[in-house]
């Protein structure tokens, strides 16, 4: 996929995100409020924290695809998962809160939540776990740590309603002394939001750390290079994710008794066979190793 393409793909669905959370935020606090259940007002601050979190994912992404500069040579792709730690704490904060508000709740006695709140939460869920494989296969198609991040709030949201449609069943169901059933299910998806906010904080801190985690193009350079007239082969390589795409260190043996020009041209062609056939790959260093002084280092 052309980088201009990508880029445009990924911004549009950060939309789609913002919109759809948007609508969905306002219908939650609304039903909550008139349904007198604090699952969906819990649910309503979380659909608010993943508006104001896809709208900082928007701002990373338009950074993250500023071209070099004097300063950063390498791009300003590492900004993509700065803006994930951002979204993720976005979601501890919206844990902590709905945690607070749901003791609180539990503890203070209240009626039970009204039956067309369970009508209003099953469309949320569809609705929730069609815009998670949506934004997921975008993310995939983009390479987008961002996205992927922003993909999984949308799961949470599914799964925090779910609890709350099993919550506000059980206190509808179970009659006088269950009201609080809902407020416990808040609780259950305070939780979880937590534990969803480890498993997007772990992969942006590879990224930023520079984490050796794509053996898959390893393999696939690797396969590729030797296609290359005049390389017999391949030693170190090593790979960098920044924003949408990999920077990449590779070393490649040539003949030994080529001269310092056949062997830079030999590395300019393999350089750009790579970038033509891995479009994901914003830029590669080519090393060259002699076959007469090839050794792993």
């Amino acid at each position: 996929m052309a980088k201009s393409k990508q880029i445009k793909l990924a911004i549009n669905t950060v939309w789609f995100s913002i919109v759809g959370n948007t609508l969905l935020a306002i219908i939650k606090l609304i039903s909550g409020v008139l349904g007198n259940s604090y699952a969906l007002v819990a649910d309503a601050i979380e659909s608010i924290g993943d508006v104001f979190s896809s709208a900082i994912v928007l701002f990373g992404l338009r950074y993250s695809t500023k071209p070099p500069d004097e300063n950063h040579p390498y791009g300003h792709g590492k900004a993509e998962a700065l803006v994930t730690f951002i979204t993720v704490g976005f979601l501890l904060i919206s844990a902590s809160i709905i945690a607070v508000e749901s003791v609180k709740h539990i503890l203070t006695p209240h009626q039970s939540p009204k039956w067309f709140t369970l009508i209003v939460l099953g469309g949320i869920v569809l609705y929730k776990e069609l815009s998670f494989q949506f934004v997921l296969r975008r993310s995939k198609k983009t390479n987008s740590s961002a996205l992927k991040a922003d993909a999984w709030h949308h799961r949470s949201d599914a799964i925090t309603s779910v609890a709350a449609m099993i919550g506000i069943s059980i206190s509808l169901l179970m009659g006088p002394g269950w009201e609080s059933a809902d407020d416990w299910a808040a609780l259950f998806a305070a939780g979880f939001i937590c534990f969803n906010a480890y498993h997007i904080f772990r992969p942006a801190l590879g990224e930023i750390m520079d984490e050796h985690n794509y053996l898959e193009l390893v393999h696939e350079i690797r396969a590729k290079a030797i296609k290359v007239e005049g390389i017999l082969g391949t030693e170190k390589c090593y790979i960098r994710k920044t924003g949408m795409h990999y920077l990449v260190d590779l070393h490649a043996t040539v003949d030994g008794s080529l001269s310092v020009n056949e062997g830079h041209e030999i590395a300019h062609k393999l350089k750009d066979y790579l970038m033509h056939e891995l479009p994901q790959i914003a830029n590669i260093l080519i090393h060259v190793e002699p076959t007469n002084c090839a050794i792993e280092h």
